[in-house]
């Protein structure tokens, strides 16, 4: 019974982070982790508030620090749609905010390893004059969708159809 369980369990959890469906990427788009749409239909939306951080998660201090600032916000994202029932997988949508031009090459660099499967946010990358609290470098807004219906194998969008239909 525990393997039939953990079986469904793990069966759903994979299905649930390939839940939406992410439009084909240009070469510019995918050597900037972003896609140019992701189609979903159904499923439970997720409407990340605005993460921002300068402590890491073991409190210390990380103002000013641009990377260790990505990745706890990263995992706040994460833990926020966690507490759902999803995941980072389960992100279409991403605003980012960034106080220093200089750094949005590497945000796109470290995005690639957040989402490794390819399937990337849709996204915006603004530079902003500064934030509302001293030492914070980024800021990120998301939307997660959890148990969409759409995905790479049943797809909903028109391009996804087409492609999936045998010629």
């Amino acid at each position: 019974m525990n393997r039939i369980v953990t079986a469904l369990l793990v069966t759903t959890l994979a299905t649930a982070a390939q839940a939406a469906e992410y439009m084909q990427k240009t070469p510019f788009q995918l050597s900037r982790a972003f896609s140019p749409g992701v189609v979903t239909s159904g499923g439970m939306t997720v409407w990340v508030a605005g993460q921002t951080a300068t402590e890491d998660g073991e409190g210390r201090n990380i103002a000013n620090n641009f990377e260790a600032q990505v990745k706890q916000v990263m995992a706040q994202i994460d833990g926020v749609l966690k507490r759902a029932g999803g995941s980072l997988d389960n992100v279409v949508a991403m605003t980012v905010f960034i106080k220093e031009p200089r750094y949005g090459d590497k945000f796109v660099e470290m995005r690639k390893d957040f989402f490794k499967n390819g399937n990337y946010p849709g996204s915006a990358l603004i530079t902003v004059t500064n934030f509302a609290r001293p030492g914070i470098e980024i800021e990120i807004q998301a939307v997660g969708v959890i148990g969409d219906t759409c995905s790479t194998d049943n797809p909903c969008s028109a391009e996804g159809k087409a492609k999936a239909t045998p010629k």
